[in-house]
């Protein structure tokens, strides 16, 4: 096997990613999918049609867009990568979320690339004040996916290594030896570099081993810069590729299509991807009311720990109870008005599990195809009425592997070992 130098070398090149979008000139969105991608050193370009070629692929797919040019004009640009007619070695796809027929498109350009391609691709929905900060995570994963594709095509972990996820709220750190998690632990995020060395010494403990001992270390979420040059990490990842390999990975799930979905303490995120690989992500939510904070505070209003609450919800009757608000102040309210007026815990748990999956799915997954399986990572997943709510909102099985509250974590270890 090459090292990892030689591979590293290979890919050294500036990558061209292939634009197909609509709309992007209006509000200085083309201006900052250009500024980002100047950031990671990637060539953004856009693939040339002719209006000929643009009405034989728009006859071709049969769908009457008249009203929209620039739609027309996105379509013929996907077929044109579809066919190889472009030099590209990655696909960003765009469009203004408003627009439910550009949805449509953006979906059934990104299966055509996939089916007749290997080109990696991701999505994104623009608003009119998309900013480069928001689309540098998807770029950074076109350009990892490029560039190591080998590293996101390891099916186990081997040797000794580590993973810490530097998130927001939390950071986790996770021991791994020969595709086995021997510690595994978490402590709320402060100080991003003393958190990260807190909680690894801890993992460290927990699996029995030594620091000088880990062979690979690896790094994602927030503050994965920072403790990745502080750990002299060998892989430094932003959580996009990194969650989306080690779901399925922990699913044992190895080739298709899957969804997954971490609902967090403060905001949410869905990556849908593809062999493990991911090509769409969002994130955020309207408020905290589709988060697990509401369910900490509504916890904390019956009595109980959230994973006991989760526990009552299995019991409950969620259409018991009516939650309309988006708003976490009026949301705990109405909870507290049904338990005033005699409701039972168990409804009112149930209540509060379906209210947060319900806005999940109505604030982000319109800007996602829903795909099968669905994998729920995160701490939320293992208060039991959230993932049984989501199956019943969704429709279809949903996943909770083992260790869902340590994804990215165990993602870091994992592909860290290829550094080995």
């Amino acid at each position: 096997m090459r090292n990892v130098r030689e591979k590293e070398k290979d890919s050294e090149e500036e990558i061209r990613i292939a634009q197909v979008s609509c709309g992007t000139i209006y509000g200085n969105v083309q201006r900052e999918i250009e500024r980002v991608a100047e950031e990671i050193g990637a060539e953004i370009f856009v693939p040339e049609v002719d209006l000929d070629y643009v009405a034989e692929k728009v006859d071709e797919f049969g769908y009457d867009m008249k009203t929209s040019f620039g739609l027309s004009v996105a379509l013929a640009r996907g077929y044109a990568v579809a066919e190889g007619l472009c030099d590209a070695d990655a696909v960003f796809i765009a469009g203004c979320h408003k627009c439910p027929r550009g949805a449509v498109i953006r979906t059934e350009i990104r299966k055509l690339i996939q089916e007749r391609t290997e080109l990696p691709l991701v999505m994104y929905p623009f608003s009119e004040r998309t900013k480069a900060g928001e689309l540098l995570t998807r770029m950074e994963a076109l350009v990892t996916i490029v560039r190591r594709r080998w590293i996101l095509e390891r099916k186990v972990q081997e040797g000794l290594t580590a993973g810490i996820d530097s998130g927001s709220t939390t950071t986790k750190a996770a021991i791994m030896q020969d595709n086995e998690v021997l510690g595994a632990t978490w402590t709320p995020t402060r100080d991003v570099v003393e958190t990260a060395e807190k909680v690894f010494a801890k993992a460290l403990e927990m699996a029995g081993v030594k620091r000088e001992d880990i062979e690979a270390l690896g790094t994602t979420g927030y503050g994965r810069h920072a403790i990745g040059e502080h750990f002299k990490a060998d892989l430094v990842q932003e959580e996009l590729t990194v969650n989306s390999k080690a779901a399925m990975y922990l699913a044992g799930i190895e080739k298709g299509e899957a969804m997954i979905i971490d609902i967090g303490g403060m905001d949410n995120k869905i990556i849908t991807a593809n062999d493990g690989i991911p090509d769409n992500f969002t994130m955020g939510g309207i408020c905290a009311g589709a988060s697990g904070r509401f369910l900490e505070m509504t916890a904390r209003r019956l009595g109980v720990d959230v994973v006991e609450m989760g526990k009552l919800a299995l019991e409950g009757d969620a259409h018991k109870i009516k939650t309309d608000s988006y708003c976490i102040v009026f949301g705990i309210q109405d909870l507290v008005s049904a338990l005033s007026s005699g409701a039972r815990k168990e409804d009112v748990a149930a209540a509060a599990c379906h209210s947060v999956v319900e806005q999940v799915k109505e604030q982000l997954l319109q800007e996602i195809d829903l795909r099968q399986p669905a994998i729920e990572v995160g701490g939320t997943a293992l208060v039991e009425g959230v993932p049984v709510a989501m199956k019943e909102v969704l429709g279809f099985d949903v996943i909770v592997p083992e260790y869902p509250q340590y994804i990215g974590a165990v993602g870091g270890a994992l592909l860290s070992s290829s550094f080995r």
